[in-house]
């Protein structure tokens, strides 16, 4: 892929607050029309990075295009074609939701005709024709972030940033959120976001970036990210204690490689990474039953992105 099929592109951005370095050599690479998640702890850098994309921060070092334009040198052409929604919402609760998306369109200079025209386009696309003329105090949480969302489409953004977009939202108020990000997606809007919510990640992301202390530690799509930590789990709870020691022997021999079963003693459960999950489970059954062991319960569980980010970024200290 060629440098121009590329809607972020940053090589080595570095950024220093007095004695706290928020970015070390951070580096990105977000193809055209795709959904790219930034993912890491409390003070990755993330929010710094997005700050620094949107130009409303400096780098201290390094470079990086936004929309085929340098940051440095052409911040204007960049914001241009740009949008940005942040933590919190930016609309006025005094007016009317039309009221705010005219406003939005005035401040960035679009005529008084075609403010109220774009304002109307994106009252459809967002869901929110029949609030139109209710002010956002009467929202609901995803509402008002739909509403935050459409302010930030006024120009119809090449690339769009989302800095935690579902913060404090109910999960009603992050499905709706959801579901109006993949049809920006959809329609060839790039997203780069930033959340602290993995199913999200999983969810809406078609590669996902994990930093820590402002640093790279490794980029893959939402079941790469998975599969690096092992495959599907066959998991078997037992009913009787006395039980746990042959099922534990059944699932090292079904395990994959040289991989041996967990035990939780406690929950009276075992596990072992399997690489023919079906197969394995249905060994497995069958043995049990010929042994004439009742379990509790029995099946695979796919390793999720939260226990992949904990393991990336734990390793990474």
């Amino acid at each position: 892929m060629s440098r121009s099929e590329y809607a972020v592109v940053a090589d080595g951005l570095r950024k220093r607050y007095r004695d706290t370095v928020a970015l070390d050599d951070l580096h990105l690479a977000v193809p055209r029309g795709t959904v790219y998640g930034l993912l890491g702890p409390n003070g990755a850098g993330k929010t710094t990075a997005v700050r620094i994309l949107t130009t409303l921060a400096r780098s201290d070092g390094g470079r990086a295009e936004v929309a085929g334009y340098d940051l440095r040198t052409q911040a204007r052409l960049v914001r241009r074609r740009i949008g940005l929604t942040g933590q919190q919402t930016a609309v006025d609760d005094s007016i009317t939701a039309r009221q705010n998306l005219v406003m939005f369109g005035r401040l960035f200079h679009i005529g008084k005709v075609a403010a109220r025209r774009r304002a109307g386009e994106l009252l459809d696309q967002f869901g929110l024709a029949d609030a139109a003329d209710k002010a956002p105090k009467t929202f609901s949480g995803g509402m008002r972030r739909r509403l935050d969302l459409a302010s930030s489409m006024i120009l119809a953004p090449e690339v769009l940033f989302l800095d935690e977009p579902t913060t404090g939202l109910d999960p009603a108020g992050r499905r709706e959120v959801w579901q109006q990000v993949g049809k920006l997606a959809a329609a060839g809007t790039t997203v780069l976001l930033t959340t602290h919510y993995l199913d999200e990640a999983d969810r809406l992301c078609d590669r996902i970036g994990v930093i820590d202390h402002g640093r790279n530690i490794v980029e893959d799509t939402p079941d790469g990210l998975k599969r690096r930590i092992g495959n599907e789990r066959l998991e078997v709870v037992a009913s009787d204690p006395g039980d746990l020691p042959q099922i534990t022997e059944l699932l090292n021999k079904a395990g994959s490689g040289d991989r041996e079963a967990t035990v939780d003693d406690t929950g009276l459960a075992a596990s072992v990474a399997v690489t023919d999950g079906v197969r394995a489970l249905t060994e497995v059954a069958v043995e049990l039953r010929e042994r004439g062991v009742t379990v509790a319960d029995l099946g695979l569980r796919r390793p999720t992105l939260d226990e992949a980010f904990l393991h990336l970024t734990e390793g990474a200290k």
